[in-house]
């Protein structure tokens, strides 16, 4: 159980949580990035219409994997923690300690939902 609380913390909380409010605070989103970069590559290869629908879609589809993942690994307490930390990784650039005070809120919101899953 302490192995899935902590995949659950760094995978979700801080990975699609905390860093993504970080990214969306400094204004860039590394994923469109890289997405788009594919898709301008793979448009060079293939002018197929469906690959460019893919990759239009494809963000989309990373973030629904993503919420359902992080509902099923914590449930409603899991999804409360994750957005807990994306606020927190909003919030740090202009007040590290809120942010700091956030996270760990979020950690602790974490520790709830595992225990509450069962």
């Amino acid at each position: 159980m302490a192995k899935k609380v902590h995949r659950f913390i760094w995978q979700f909380v801080i990975g699609f949580g905390f860093l993504s409010g970080l990214w969306t605070a400094i204004g860039i989103d590394p994923e469109a990035v890289m997405i788009n970069a594919l898709g301008t590559a793979a448009a060079k290869i293939s002018s197929d219409p469906a690959l460019h629908t893919f990759f239009v879609l494809l963000p989309t589809l990373i973030l629904i994997i993503s919420i359902v993942g992080a509902y099923l690994n914590g449930r409603i307490y899991g999804l409360i923690a994750v957005l807990v930390a994306y606020v927190a990784g909003l919030v740090i650039l202009t007040s590290v300690s809120a942010g700091l005070v956030l996270l760990v809120v979020a950690i602790a919101i974490s520790f709830i939902a595992a225990r509450r899953k069962k």
